[in-house]
């Protein structure tokens, strides 16, 4: 079995990429720069969004593909051009394997495409959100249907298609939960905002796992919910501090000053509502961290 994927350099693509070579699959990492791999079964493919150009043989030979690529959400604040260039290195990207494979003899069987678990709209209720909810209309909505749209592209060429739903990553360094905890190690952490915004966490191993899960099991067809816990940014503000023995003293920080801080981006951390894996579930998927507790103490 061969595996093709984009963003594979990135945290999640760096550890998917281990855990499919640890299970004697094949691995070649799509790059925009020619590398040479010093690692059995790893090799890499070139291409080039600006210019469209992509290493056809390789990407027609393999068995399945992956689709992690995109601009990290939470890197910039969301001017138009940076908005821009979140949807496009998702959507333009998939469109350059879909143009590939459209054009060539390939033998790709599987099209797996990252997606968010904030798809149905940055707002705190009481939902418990299922795959079959509508997707919401503010922004971060709008990347997910239009990341998911051009991944059911593929079904035309007789692809089957899975997109993972996924919430806040956990990791023990380089992600997002990282950048929370910070203060709350230095001794001044508090809830953001209201703090009753709910976060849908996942760790790293189980979201890999979730992948190797859909390219191996060809029942899985659609969109999955990629989220193990939900948590209020309250509860997971205070099992971090009580982790890492530290103290909670400080008010909250308002909600005014994380928007004049992030601008519209701060919607990210001060909204959200709960996300069902029932779905991912019912298809024998099982969830090695499946508790806040679990999930923070082996990423803290």
């Amino acid at each position: 079995m061969k595996v093709l994927i984009t963003g594979g350099t990135g945290l999640v693509g760096s550890f998917l990429t281990d855990l499919l070579l640890s299970n004697n699959i094949e691995v070649m990492v799509l790059s925009r720069s020619e590398k040479e791999s010093q690692v059995k079964g790893l090799s890499y493919a070139v291409w080039n969004l600006a210019k469209e150009t992509i290493d056809i043989e390789a990407v027609c030979s393999v068995d399945h593909i992956i689709h992690l690529a995109g601009a990290n959400i939470g890197d910039k604040r969301w001017t138009d051009k940076q908005k821009e260039l979140i949807i496009d290195s998702r959507v333009k990207t998939a469109d350059l394997i879909y143009k590939t494979l459209k054009e060539n003899k390939h033998q790709v069987k599987t099209f797996v495409s990252a997606s968010g678990a904030d798809c149905y709209g940055l707002e705190t209720t009481n939902n418990c959100y299922e795959e079959a909810a509508a997707f919401g209309d503010d922004f971060l909505a709008k990347v997910c249907v239009a990341w998911e749209n051009a991944a059911n592209q593929f079904n035309h060429l007789g692809i089957r298609i899975v997109s993972l739903r996924t919430g806040v990553v956990c990791a023990s360094k380089d992600s997002a939960l990282q950048k929370m905890i910070k203060p709350i190690a230095l001794g001044f952490g508090s809830p953001l905002g209201s703090g009753k915004q709910v976060m849908s966490l996942i760790h790293i191993q189980d979201l890999c796992n979730m992948y190797l899960h859909a390219i191996n099991n060809v029942d899985l067809q659609g969109a999955y919910n990629a989220v193990a816990v939900n948590n209020t940014n309250e509860e997971v503000t205070q099992k971090v501090a009580k982790i890492l023995h530290k103290p909670l003293f400080m008010p909250k920080v308002p909600a005014f000053m994380l928007r004049l801080f992030f601008g519209e981006m701060a919607s990210i951390i001060l909204e959200g509502s709960a996300v069902d894996n029932t779905k991912i579930k019912a298809t024998g998927f099982e969830f090695k961290y499946d508790s806040l507790e679990s999930v923070l103490k082996d990423v803290l």
